[in-house]
């Protein structure tokens, strides 16, 4: 039976939860912010249960320098400081999910969606299916035979879609490796990205549709006058698509929208060896969880993370000793949230 690895954006679980359950306002005894982690938590053990995932790998963006802003100061020019009591729970997630025994990666300059991709590559070449948990679209573009992406919108989990290649050409009307292009013909305002002026979701989807790819329309526009454009989507859309701004901000859109799938992710699922590999050492998952005093998930993670029964004793768990990990880290600065509009299925 072909194995599952379940590649989690960490950012994206933790501001859902963050504004989700800021109405709860959990905090420990001593006063430490903690809704987001148990929100995030839950939603990890959900996914977990749901596709029966053999391994975890959860990514992070790189609080401390990214690298496609230092390319491109524009993108995410316009986001805001966070809110401190979310950038601590960033920062205290990190620590409890690589405590409890899950495979936590911060890439350096990097961000959770190369960690994402990264994973898919990694999981596809070792003969295992992996299944993407965020509420980011950018995921969409990673969608293959081999590679599902469990969209989290407004319900949980149990609510949300897993997509694969089909059901996304059922969703947007375009092929998942269309998605990339399609995206950056639309542009993405959370990002701070415009797009092809003009060149809406609508006439996107109709423009791959008829050409496949947005080369072959410059082609047609270079090299025929636009005929084929003029006749598919209408003489004002040749004058959209030849405009040099728009091109200019197309390219640069796919080149910040492209994710690196050649991270060394440090496991071997084909070895079945490395962090992640379910099921965790109990005890470890147990004082994670106990020092952040979230008592109410330590029956449902140990069965879902440890495998342990259900009616047995934390005492009676058979356990092996968790491997030496340097913990991870993660700069308290601003930290990015994810796609303000990524809140529901569109």
């Amino acid at each position: 039976m072909t194995k599952t690895l379940l590649a989690v954006d960490g950012n994206s679980l933790l501001h859902r939860s963050f504004h989700a359950l800021a109405g709860s306002q959990l905090r420990t005894r001593d006063g430490q912010a903690t809704w987001a982690v148990k929100g995030a938590l839950s939603q990890i053990l959900g996914a977990v249960d749901r596709v029966a995932a053999d391994a975890v790998v959860i990514g992070f963006d790189d609080a401390a320098g990214n690298e496609r802003k230092v390319a491109h100061p524009h993108y995410k020019a316009h986001r805001t400081e966070k809110h401190a009591d979310l950038v601590t729970q960033l920062s205290l997630a990190v620590d409890v999910f690589w405590s409890a025994g899950l495979h936590v990666v911060i890439p350096d300059g990097l961000e959770a969606d190369d960690v994402l991709a990264s994973a898919a590559s990694t999981a596809t070449a070792a003969g295992w299916h992996t299944v993407v948990c965020t509420s980011d679209r950018d995921a969409f573009a990673l969608v293959t035979e081999t590679t599902s992406v469990l969209r989290i919108i407004n319900g949980g989990v149990e609510a949300s879609p897993v997509l694969n290649p089909e059901r996304l050409r059922i969703l947007l009307g375009i092929d998942p490796w269309q998605y990339r292009q399609y995206a950056a013909m639309r542009g993405d305002a959370s990002d701070n990205l415009t797009g092809i002026r003009g060149i809406g979701e609508k006439t996107g989807v109709a423009l791959l549709n008829a050409f496949g790819s947005v080369e072959a329309a410059f082609a047609d526009i270079d090299t025929n006058d636009g005929a084929r454009v003029a006749e598919v989507l209408g003489k004002a859309c040749v004058k959209k698509l030849a405009d040099p701004d728009g091109r200019a901000a197309f390219w640069q859109n796919v080149e910040l929208m492209t994710m690196r799938t050649d991270l060394d992710l440090e496991t071997d699922l084909a070895a079945g060896t490395g962090p992640g590999l379910l099921p965790l050492d109990p005890q470890a998952l147990h004082d994670a969880l106990a020092k952040v005093e979230l008592h109410s998930l330590q029956w449902l993670a140990a069965r879902v993370l440890a495998g342990a029964a259900a009616d047995a004793p934390r005492e009676a768990v058979t356990r092996a000793p968790a491997p030496a990990r340097e913990p991870a880290t993660v700069t308290a600065a601003v930290v990015d949230a994810e796609d303000e509009d990524d809140l529901t299925l569109f």
